[in-house]
């Protein structure tokens, strides 16, 4: 049997609650970036490596594709995009957990050169697929 002093217990959660926040944060809010025009969230993804393809899942949910723009630079693959907010303006906000506004996501790739093969959006994500060149 393990025993834990109630004390120690108290800083474990204290400190597992401190890194959720920080998570939170670093996700939604992303300091020094954001602001009217600046990006405010950005979304999780999903990166699986086949062969001479990546194929990048991004999380999107309620952003309609004309609202996506997707772009390499380099060595960098960069998703912006906005998702407005659902509910009417007149509208007693209750909880928003779901971020909504300018997002940004910039995904370093690996070594090589790629280009854009497919890009649809499938169950409220972006699927992108990416062939490497060469």
């Amino acid at each position: 049997m393990i025993y834990r002093k109630p004390s120690n217990a108290m800083w474990i959660d204290a400190v597992r609650l401190l890194e959720q926040a920080d998570n939170l944060h670093r996700q939604f809010f992303r300091p020094g970036q954001g602001g009217p025009q600046g990006p405010t969230w950005e979304p999780p993804i999903d990166i699986f490596e086949t062969g001479r393809a990546l194929s990048v899942l991004v999380a999107l949910p309620g952003v309609a594709p004309d609202q996506v723009q997707v772009l390499i630079d380099g060595a960098t693959l960069t998703v912006v995009g906005e998702r407005p907010l659902p509910a009417p303006a007149e509208a007693h906000i209750r909880r928003i957990e779901i971020p909504y506004g300018r997002f940004e996501r910039r995904i370093a790739l690996p070594p090589g050169a790629f280009e854009i093969r497919e890009h649809r959006m499938v169950d409220g994500c972006l699927l992108l697929t990416l062939l490497k060149l060469g």
